[in-house]
């Protein structure tokens, strides 16, 4: 699958609004090229620099096949209008929380999962939750790399 944002390009630094040291919204995501088969999508964003180990950013699922994109500022609610359920993120929160590194330029990945089926896991779930629920579910994924510094 093709991951792009209309907020910034591959490997290219994610514009302020989009992370904590400003609005903190979510940015655009778009992904083509879905193989045939797929029931829902999941996305999840970490930082695989974080000091700690990877951190997670944003955790979402279910979100239902006749959907190609999300626009910026996806609200952090348990349950979208469209049937969509976030998780919890490494800040202890739900929905997404964005770029906020201690230091040095940290990198960030948004991975889309297309999935063969709607997981039957509540919502506020965390990633490593998420991943175990995907087992066996998954027909493609492609993933968006965005760059912070503060």
């Amino acid at each position: 699958m093709e991951i792009i944002s209309s907020g910034f390009d591959e490997g290219a630094m994610i514009p302020k609004k989009y992370t904590c040291d400003d609005i903190d919204i979510s940015p655009p995501l778009k992904w083509s090229k879905v193989p045939d088969g797929t029931k829902t999508f999941a996305i999840i964003c970490d930082d695989p620099d974080a000091p700690m180990g990877t951190w997670v950013h944003w955790v979402i699922y279910n979100l239902p096949a006749n959907i190609n994109e999300l626009s910026e500022d996806v609200p952090s609610l348990e349950i979208l209008p469209n049937g969509a359920k976030q998780g919890r993120n490494d800040f202890g929160k739900i929905g997404y929380g964005g770029p906020c590194p201690p230091g040095g330029t940290h990198r960030y990945y948004f991975k889309v999962y297309a999935l063969t089926e709607e997981l039957n896991v509540e919502a506020g779930i965390t990633k490593s939750e998420l991943l175990k629920a995907m087992e066996g579910y998954i027909l493609s994924e492609g993933q968006l790399m965005g760059r912070y510094k503060r």
